[in-house]
């Protein structure tokens, strides 16, 4: 239903009217006597802004359009459609309010195109920066008049909801699709020689093999070298952990530190679906938060993102003795769990770095964390100036700082991942291919 419009003056009619008071003043000044002619002045001002707003004409149509669903990070549009009756409108122009996770600020503006025939149409870009639910609650449409000095203005509530979902853009990636196609972990299962730990046959030795394969009994039984086979193990639980945690809200590269990693996940999940080995999420800030049940199928993909989804922002500290002891409890069998987290010193680390460290004494634990860039750029940068030195000096310290954590985790067992937001999901599939290769986690 099309609200009743409102007429207005434009800023052109203020103009206007602030032009015309120096000449009422010259009247009052020079010819007290024909005072009258300056309400006459005003009220033609005023029939001519109301005329020039009528001719704009009557809203016939208005239509708001966009996704119900999309991606955080991914970029769409809103469509704005207007049709007007007997118009000789000269300008439209649009405006929306919005959750703040929809439209930057909470709001968005734009201006119609014309089509013919009275049609108009805009398009607001829409770059959703947080999952959840954000609703698009009101439109106000404004049309102007052929002189531009009086205008229509209506103002429509919406209620639009538009679910924002967790970026699994990369899984779509033709590339990715290439990959899982043709590499061991393809979209046939089938058996998978190399380092794993699952024996599958003997074979004569060849140079070049690793001599720990050579199987002794044998090689004497039948007077050749024989070395083991062996398959690479499928049906591996892991888990993704995310600290929902202060750190990881921070934007990255205009998202949230927690998103990117949520990308990184998802993507790495497929590829372990597709391999064979089962999959769950826990998350976790002041106490745990969420934690699926093992997924197995890449048919069951969309019950990972769902939950991811409803990952939440925390702006707290992450209790990591809480949650890594809770999650080795739910843990029946050794697991490769993969821990995204952040920190900003040693102190704050410390007991991450002992909860973690309980954990790989019976699972495998790979801790990824994305590079400060802003950081390293303000340590590389040649300073000019005494307070570009001391940033650059704290800088240097927080980087050292951030080394020695990372150090202390690897001198603990645990395989470490320090990228750029825009490359941990690359490595992280290749940590994880490596791994599966190993067999390391059975």
């Amino acid at each position: 239903m099309v609200s009743r419009a409102a007429l207005i003056p434009t800023p052109r009619a203020a103009l206007l009217v602030v032009a015309a008071a120096p000449a009422a003043l010259l009247l009052a000044a020079f010819a007290p006597a024909g005072w009258a002619a300056a309400p006459v002045l005003a009220l033609a001002v005023l029939v001519v802004v109301l005329g020039d707003a009528l001719a704009a004409g009557r809203l016939t149509e208005f239509t708001v359009d966009t996704l119900a669903d999309t991606e955080v990070g991914e970029e769409g549009w809103i469509t704005i459609e207007v049709g007007l009756a007997r118009s000789r409108a000269s300008a439209v122009a649009c405006a929306l309010a919005a959750d703040p996770r929809l439209l930057a600020g909470g709001r968005g503006e734009g201006q119609l195109v014309a089509l013919g025939a009275g049609k108009w149409r805009a398009g607001i870009p829409l770059y959703p920066t947080r999952r959840g639910t954000g609703t698009l609650e009101r439109a106000w449409i404004r049309w102007t008049g052929p002189l531009g000095l009086g205008a229509r203005q209506i103002e429509q509530a919406l209620s639009r909801e538009v679910r924002v979902w967790p970026n699994v853009a990369p899984v779509r990636a033709p590339s990715l699709q290439a990959f899982l196609k043709n590499v061991e972990t393809g979209m046939i299962a089938r058996r998978i020689r190399g380092e794993g730990s699952q024996f599958e046959a003997l074979a004569e030795y060849e140079p070049g093999m690793d001599r720990r394969r050579i199987d002794w009994k044998s090689s004497a039984r039948h007077a050749h070298l024989y070395a083991k086979e062996y398959e690479a193990e499928r049906n591996n639980q892991i888990v993704f952990a995310f600290d929902c945690g202060q750190a990881m809200c921070e934007p990255v590269g205009g998202l949230p530190r927690i998103d990117r990693a949520v990308t990184a996940a998802l993507t790495t999940a497929y590829v372990a679906l597709k391999g064979g080995d089962r999959v769950s999420l826990y998350g976790f800030a002041a106490r745990p938060e969420v934690f699926t049940p093992f997924v197995s199928d890449t048919r069951e993909f969309r019950r990972l993102q769902m939950a991811a989804a409803g990952l939440d922002y925390q702006a707290q500290e992450p209790n990591f003795t809480l949650a890594l002891a809770t999650l080795a409890g739910r843990l029946a069998r050794r697991s490769l769990i993969v821990v995204f987290s952040d920190f900003t010193d040693p102190t704050s680390a410390q007991l991450m770095i002992e909860s973690i460290g309980r954990l790989t004494q019976r699972h495998l634990v790979l801790f990824v964390t994305m590079a400060d860039e802003e950081l390293e750029d303000i340590a590389a940068a040649a300073p000019t100036a005494m307070p570009e030195l001391t940033q650059a000096v704290a800088a240097d310290s927080l980087l050292r700082q951030r080394a020695l954590v990372l150090s202390r985790l690897r001198a603990l067992g645990v395989d470490v991942i320090e990228a750029p937001y825009n490359r941990i999901g690359l490595r992280l599939i290749d940590a994880y291919l490596a791994i599966k290769r190993k067999g390391a986690i059975g």
